[in-house]
């Protein structure tokens, strides 16, 4: 028995997808248009109960990849986290927060960090006990 390996498929794929669904095809039929099986495209379609999510977006607050470029290079340069902050127009906290959030001094780099923010930024987030088994423990003790 052959066995297909699972398919990831791109954002313009995935658009295609949700056009044909609110046009009212059928699992088969998109299938189809993807030589897959409909369980493939039933898995993207019901993650979101049907309902096509919202195209993400960053929120004006957050820093932009310019930004960590910025970052970056004044790292490169030895720069204080103040004179990088005057730079950018932002709080020195804000970048002291960046810079400890994404490897320190030494492993910061600006596309792994945004990479890495836009991961951070996915919704919904785990439940705090999922990933804190001792915590589940402690409560359940008690």
């Amino acid at each position: 028995m052959k066995y297909r390996t699972r398919i990831y498929y791109s954002a313009t794929q995935k658009a295609l997808m949700w056009e044909r669904w609110q046009k009212g095809d059928s699992l088969h039929d998109i299938a189809r248009l993807f030589d897959r099986g409909h369980s493939s495209i039933q898995r993207i379609l019901s993650e979101t109960g049907g309902i096509r999510p919202r195209e993400r977006k960053r929120s004006p607050l957050a820093l932009t990849l310019a930004e960590r470029e910025v970052i970056y290079r004044g790292l490169a340069k030895q720069l204080s986290m103040r004179t990088i902050a005057s730079q950018l127009g932002r709080s020195p906290s804000t970048v002291s927060r960046e810079i400890d959030r994404n490897g320190g001094y030494a492993c910061y780099r600006a596309s792994v960090v945004e990479e890495a923010a836009w991961r951070r930024a996915l919704r919904p987030k785990p439940c705090k006990l999922a990933g804190r088994p001792y915590l589940v423990r402690e409560i359940t003790r008690k």
